[in-house]
């Protein structure tokens, strides 16, 4: 059994994973084998900390899983770290010490706000021979992973077309895309792959669109409803063939934490580092174009 720790508790996925991953009071068939939350540090957040307190009485009285203080004390106690907090600007310090120290570490979107701390994870993590992964669970949508399957039947991209909702409730705490234009944007990489070269964004009352070229040629947009929660989706457009999809997102959570529990076993993930540090860089570009 792969021990795991759990930092950062200003998210709902401290609570929603570790359920998933322990077996407590959710459908079995929503769960991940093979792990177990066995420690967590409530830790810190720039964004949310009313939050914290809330999901560490909940870890601990509900979940029962033992707490620290101090992150490091789960050092030598952990096989692996699910990094949790919202605030992509801590991602690099918060993980460093556990990089530093070899252990395998989860961190949940984004990877950071900066493509700079992006790609300093990205050698920590090559330097000391830790892995990492880091995704939305939009990237593990059934519809997404049924494309990317059969890629072979339905072509290479021509162009691929996203569509999510938008959120600004943290817009003075969290810069633009990177609260939840993430899941849009990593559905895209999903369906397309590493590549991307340019943006173009425009806004209207109700929405806004990024177009987006990629080195292969293949032309790509998300758009972004700003009208509250609307189902998600998207059109693949391949050289032989194409796919419409909508979904209601009812196991993401489930298929997200077993490719986290697969990630830990392997200790090789399911999105390589530089893709990962590439959607960073387009969200980057993202909040350049729209002004933030």
């Amino acid at each position: 059994m792969i021990k795991l720790g759990m930092l950062d508790f200003d998210t709902s996925h401290v609570v929603q994973f570790t359920k998933r991953i322990n077996h407590i009071d959710i459908d079995p068939g929503q769960c991940a084998d093979g792990a177990k939350v066995v420690i967590g540090c409530p830790g810190s957040s720039e964004i949310m900390p009313e939050r914290i307190e809330q999901f560490t009485k909940e870890v601990r009285d509900t979940l029962k899983v033992p707490l620290v203080d101090k992150p490091t004390d789960m050092i030598g106690k952990i096989d692996g770290l699910l990094l949790e907090g919202n605030s992509g600007a801590d991602h690099l310090a918060h993980a460093r010490p556990f990089l530093e120290a070899g252990i395998p570490c989860f961190i949940d979107k984004p990877l950071a706000w900066s493509s700079k701390d992006a790609q300093a994870i990205a050698d920590l993590s090559a330097k000391h021979k830790a892995p990492v992964f880091s995704a939305s669970s939009f990237r593990f949508d059934e519809d997404v992973v049924a494309v990317r399957n059969a890629r072979e039947a339905l072509g290479k991209p021509i162009a691929v077309e996203v569509c999510g909702p938008q959120n600004y409730k943290y817009k003075d705490k969290v810069p633009g895309w990177f609260f939840y234009g993430i899941h849009p944007v990593e559905a895209l990489f999903a369906l397309v792959g590493p590549g991307y070269q340019s943006v173009q964004y425009v806004k209207g009352e109700h929405a806004e669109h990024v177009t987006a070229l990629w080195k292969n040629g293949a032309v790509c947009s998300v758009t972004a409803t700003l009208t509250g929660d609307k189902p998600s989706g998207f059109r693949y457009y391949g050289e032989k063939g194409s796919r419409v999809s909508t979904t209601d997102g009812k196991n993401h959570y489930r298929d997200l934490v077993r490719a986290i529990v697969k990630f830990f076993e392997t200790g090789k993930a399911p999105v390589d580092i530089n893709e990962t540090v590439e959607t960073i860089r387009f969200i980057e570009d993202v909040n350049k174009a729209a002004g933030f």
